[in-house]
């Protein structure tokens, strides 16, 4: 009863029905064109399936045109990482943050272009938005590497001061966040690898992944992230 609860509360939030949407989405892809590619009798099935998963995308895709005021006071707050120690985690935070900040308005063009809403081509306005998503993608693989770099230094130098029941637990706290790093890592470098392949045929990728490792690769993503905020939350 309280995991269901748990669910529930997750649900109600819109960054849990964000992530079960998201990680269903990509589920119904990998099984949709396993099915398709490489089960001819059940090839009915698995088109039904990248339907449903086309339009679980499209529904994330509207429910994104409310996400640039929560985003904007979000890089408003972080402004220019006064609080950041490091240079250069500032420095790869705040480019990010604009990445994100831009993408949403590229991609909201592309939706209203593809529903006739705004008369332009919709197509370099995908393009662009996707770009912006890689390049904030390739900013937090590189944020969190160097994260783990530093964290990795951190303990070998307090390897042996590290002998109160204070100083283990913070041993074990940066241990969790090098773990939650790499995991970021994991999931970043699965939609990089999607994210290039919905770049235009010609740019390295670009449209060469079959449905079904779209769907692996956005699963395994989702269910990283799904992981992390059972994580966060305890």
């Amino acid at each position: 009863m309280v995991g269901l609860t748990g669910w529930v509360a997750a649900l109600e939030s819109y960054r849990g029905r964000d992530r079960l949407i998201r990680t269903l989405g990509y589920c119904c892809q990998l099984v949709g064109g396993v099915l398709v590619g490489h089960c001819p009798a059940r090839s009915e099935v698995g088109t039904r399936l990248l339907v449903l998963s086309s339009q679980l995308s499209h529904c994330r895709t509207v429910l994104r045109l409310f996400d640039d005021l929560a985003m904007f006071v979000c890089t408003k707050q972080y402004g220019l990482g006064a609080k950041e120690e490091d240079i250069l985690v500032r420095c790869l935070s705040v480019l990010g943050n604009l990445a994100d900040q831009l993408y949403y308005p590229c991609e909201h063009i592309a939706w209203a272009a593809d529903t006739k809403i705004l008369p332009t081509d919709s197509a370099r306005w995908w393009v662009l938005s996707i770009a912006f998503w890689g390049l904030s993608l390739l900013l937090g693989i590189a944020r969190s590497l160097w994260m783990v770099l530093k964290l990795r230094q951190r303990l070998r130098n307090a390897a042996p001061a590290f002998n109160s029941q204070l100083l283990q637990s913070q041993r074990r706290a940066m241990r969790a966040q090098m773990q939650s790093e790499l995991l970021t890592i994991l999931s970043n470098l699965a939609d990089l690898a999607n994210a290039v392949h919905w770049l235009p045929p010609g740019v390295l990728w670009g449209g060469r992944f079959p449905p079904w490792l779209v769907g692996l690769l956005g699963t395994i993503s989702s269910l990283l992230s799904v992981y992390q905020a059972i994580q966060a939350s305890g």
